[in-house]
């Protein structure tokens, strides 16, 4: 990345921060800046997850480690990681109408992991994230070997989670992906 970039992500990423303090309560965006210093490898993954419409914030701190945990935070799944089906193994087994890509592969590429539901429904209650949409989630092996997957959104002022084959894809359905730092 170059400068201008870095400097132009840590702004955006101190703004959001500032902006949505219950987030993350007690946190001092100078410790996390200077995390982000400390690991620039990091930055290319919060550029990514930003570039395609995570809006990625801080939601929690490991005292243990000293990592700030930033996840996807936009209202709704994020608009350029939609369309997409679950993993490579389920895109290779659409033969027609294949979708651009698949959760697992572009977060991996991102270097950031998919939620699971758990993280998901943690996520859920720092704000109310897809009311319209909805968002893969890291599905357990027995569940995918079946050729199922799974994925949540809120609906009713509640959190749901659902199953489709892997291979299914949305407009409406991306994914969410978070990061330690």
């Amino acid at each position: 990345m170059k400068a201008k970039q870095i400097e132009e992500l840590l702004r955006t990423l101190k703004n959001r921060f500032e902006k949505n303090m219950n987030r993350h309560k007690g946190l001092d965006w100078t410790k996390v800046q200077a995390r982000l210093e400390a690991n620039s490898e990091k930055l290319q993954s919060l550029f990514e997850m930003e570039r395609t419409g995570g809006e990625p914030d801080v939601i929690s701190y490991n005292k243990k480690t000293g990592e700030y945990t930033f996840c996807d935070c936009s209202a709704e799944s994020p608009t350029d990681r939609r369309s997409f089906c679950y993993d490579r193994e389920a895109l290779e087994s659409r033969k027609e109408n294949r979708p651009e890509g698949n959760a697992v592969d572009t977060a991996s590429a991102m270097g950031i992991e998919i939620l699971t539901e758990e993280q998901y429904r943690e996520l859920q209650k720092l704000g109310n994230f897809d009311t319209k949409t909805s968002s893969w989630v890291k599905t357990p092996p027995g569940i995918r070997n079946l050729g199922g997957a799974l994925y949540c959104d809120r609906r009713y002022d509640h959190v749901f989670v659902y199953h489709n084959g892997a291979s299914s894809y949305y407009s409406a359905r991306g994914f969410r992906g978070l990061l330690s730092v």
